[in-house]
């Protein structure tokens, strides 16, 4: 994790804890009023930007995110301590998961193509020679690029011996692999909700911290503190980025208020067996490939960007669906709330009857803080159902693919898995084609994870991906594997 990313995380995390704190004080709208002027008081250091004022007012605008509000939607008239009320009296989280701090969006210059005083005006004219859209010139001696011409390829950066050529980005657009996030006529982001798959690469992206996920924090916690029944499920993923075990994980959440606690892990068995019946049963009809279907952000892909690939998509819910499923049985008028390592699972909660709410790793490591639990020292307790090792294993990229394969109950070698690892530009492109064709080349059995690394390396993880990567192989170790179950 870069040293960006790492600050804006801390920020945000800040302004949750005290956003926690002020919940479960006797005054939670003063309190919430109060934090961008706690945490920069009159005639303090101002270690961002240029002044005190323009400090607090983007710590309000983290505030209102964690409220769980658009950012977007302000007058800026409004106290934080009538959003806390509105907070409190809110019946349903909002529908779009993202927003952005416009007072912290650098307002980058759009993405370019320029050469550098590095150019030597070399006789060869390599960089003019491999333009094939005639958009470079010699000027005084020196390379030029028309930027009404030029198409942004690269090949001219590419050609030139000096490295004199070089491209800017928009980092948060760069990372974006839809083209969901813009500049409107100001200059500043704007996350276009039609195309976004909540993916949350721009949030991680972004080294100002400008996009944040309108959090479910109060909401949870308000459910809680009404002494309702409220149940958390949480990611496999968890366990890699908390100095515990899984059984510690679920004596905190006790701690914090939760009625019951169940791995999604529990789902994960599900789906694994759900997929391979389903990848065999379409072998048999004769079907080219089959992806699997547990990440979210890419589910969204497909319905948004990539509807033709449908038809190879699997019927396979994802764990948290059938966790989820599993607890309404055996807890009807439960409160449920997922504890989800990345922004996408919102919209999967959102569309989920069974699901409530969703927090997220960053911010139950807020609630830990905020209410002192010290997870090293929690009990060891024990869970009802044993996962197996693959469902363990299913945060790790490769693991839902090795999950489907112990599952499996033909002939091995008929199963050729394909990882495609991270979503981005080229990998989408690459699965058009595929649907294109109705061919994959690589294999039959394709893996989707939106995140390189799996969902361990989810955008609202806490720790770094390869410790992470880790414990998680650790404990699916001492799990049953599924080829050792009985149907």
């Amino acid at each position: 994790m870069i040293s960006s990313e790492l600050e804006t995380k801390r920020l945000k995390r800040e302004v949750l804890v005290r956003l926690i704190r002020a919940f479960l004080s006797d005054n939670f709208a003063e309190n919430t009023r109060l934090i961008p002027y706690d945490m920069r008081p009159k005639y303090s250091d101002v270690p961002f930007r240029c002044c005190v004022y323009k400090e607090r007012g983007i710590l309000r605008a983290r505030t209102l995110a964690g409220l769980g509000f658009s950012i977007e939607d302000d007058d800026e008239k409004t106290l934080l301590s009538e959003y806390a009320q509105r907070a409190l009296q809110r019946q349903k989280p909002d529908s779009n998961p993202l927003t952005v701090v416009e007072s912290a969006c650098h307002s980058c210059q759009a993405a370019r193509i320029y050469v550098t005083d590095l150019c030597q005006g070399c006789v060869a004219r390599p960089c003019m020679n491999t333009c094939r859209f005639g958009a470079i010139s010699h000027v005084n001696g020196k390379a030029s690029i028309d930027p009404d011409k030029c198409k942004k390829c690269g090949m001219c950066m590419s050609s030139c011996p000096y490295g004199a050529i070089v491209k800017t980005v928009v980092p948060c657009e760069n990372a974006c692999p839809v083209g969901a996030i813009v500049k409107d006529e100001r200059g500043f982001a704007r996350i276009d909700t039609e195309k976004c798959i909540s993916c949350g690469k721009c949030v991680s992206a972004c080294p100002f911290g400008a996009v944040h996920a309108k959090s479910q924090v109060i909401d949870i916690l308000k459910q809680i503190k009404s002494g309702k029944e409220v149940i958390a499920m949480f990611a496999p993923a968890l366990v890699g980025h908390l100095p515990c075990s899984a059984g510690q994980i679920k004596d905190a959440l006790l701690k914090i208020g939760f009625s019951q606690v169940y791995e999604v892990a529990q789902g994960a068995d599900v789906t694994a067996t759900t997929e391979a019946k389903d990848f065999q049963e379409r072998l048999k009809n004769g079907a080219p490939f089959m992806t699997t279907s547990c990440c979210a952000a890419y589910n969204e892909l497909v319905k948004k960007h990539l509807p033709e690939i449908q038809p190879y998509v699997s019927d396979a819910h994802t764990p948290l669906y059938y966790t989820a499923e599993i607890v309404k049985k055996e807890h009807p008028d439960a409160v449920t709330v997922f504890i989800s390592p990345c922004f996408a699972k919102r919209r999967e909660v959102l569309d989920n009857p069974n699901v409530n709410y969703l927090l997220n790793f960053e911010e139950l490591g807020a609630v830990l803080i905020a209410l002192g639990i010290e997870i090293e020292t929690c009990a060891d307790k024990e869970f009802a159902y044993q996962s197996s090792t693959e469902a363990r294993e299913f945060a790790v990229s490769g693991g839902v693919a090795k999950s489907v394969q112990a599952a499996w109950r033909g002939e091995k070698d008929a199963i050729k898995p394909v990882i495609v690892n991270g979503l981005d530009k080229t990998s989408i492109r690459d699965l058009k084609m595929y649907a294109k064709t109705g061919q994959c080349p690589a294999g039959n059995l394709l893996e989707i994870m939106c995140c390189p690394g799996g969902c361990v390396a989810g955008n609202a993880c806490l720790g770094a991906l390869k410790d992470a990567t880790k414990k998680v192989k650790e404990y699916g170790a001492k799990g049953q594997s599924l080829e050792n179950r009985k149907e």
